[in-house]
């Protein structure tokens, strides 16, 4: 008759202990070294055209001198270089979906503006299967659309000599969107929509009322015809 044994640690049999997770010996941390954050190398202009390589070279200092020359600007950097404290913000972003023959194509669509808060803005449009893509062809034609605004102070509640608001009444039309900016006195702020005072706060104004008609959440016309709006203080001033 046979009799079942047990074995016993240390007495020829096989012990096992309580399990070890993780790797290594148990109470070993593995230390690792971090991986180092690899920054966005900025890339470097080359200038391709005339206007370009006088600016690089410095013999053209500011914007003003290319705009009272009417010279054609066909590059963003030159925009870089002359204006470095442009800030660049995306307006909207959408989806624009068709039937092809090969099936359902999607894109998207970016429309980014950019300014420096003293009397530039620009706005863009860009189109691509990646948003990435997108914003950043929506960048390069916004830098392209830089224009100056004429500031001042048109309100007769103020009549000071400070840069706050525009110097008088303008009107701007984009699509089916008419808007319409009347100065203000200092200390009013701006009375506008969401985008539309962040559009105006890029361009550099503080103090203005606006009025818009149309179909105002469409963003590609009520860009346009911000910026439509801003551009008469010069064509009418």
């Amino acid at each position: 008759m046979s009799q079942s044994t047990q074995s016993k640690p240390g007495q020829g049999g096989r012990s096992r202990g309580p399990p070890v997770y993780g790797r290594g010996p148990a109470g070993a941390t593995s230390e690792r070294p971090k991986r180092a954050r690899r920054e966005p190398e900025e890339e470097v202009w080359v200038p391709k055209t005339i206007l370009g390589q006088k600016v690089a070279s410095g013999e053209i200092t500011s914007i003003e001198e290319i705009l009272e020359s009417g010279l054609r600007i066909q590059e963003s950097g030159i925009i870089k270089k002359l204006l470095p404290d442009l800030k660049s913000e995306v307006v909207d972003v959408g989806i624009i979906q068709r039937m092809t023959t090969n099936g359902q194509s999607t894109r998207f669509k970016a429309i980014v503006a950019t300014g420096n808060e003293n009397g530039y803005l620009g706005i863009g449009q860009g189109k691509s299967k990646q948003m990435r893509i997108a914003i950043e062809k929506a960048t390069s034609q916004a830098l392209l659309n830089v224009s100056p605004i004429k500031m001042g102070c048109g309100s007769w509640e103020c009549r000071c000599d400070q840069k706050h608001s525009v110097p008088f009444k303008v009107k701007g039309k984009g699509g089916s969107v008419t808007i319409e900016i009347i100065p203000g006195p200092r200390g009013l702020g701006l009375v506008a929509g969401g985008k539309v005072k962040r559009l105006l706060e890029l361009a550099g104004l503080k103090d203005a009322w606006t009025t818009a008609k149309g179909s105002t959440p469409t963003m590609n016309s009520t860009s346009k015809a911000v910026l439509n709006c801003l551009r008469q203080t010069f064509s009418q001033g």
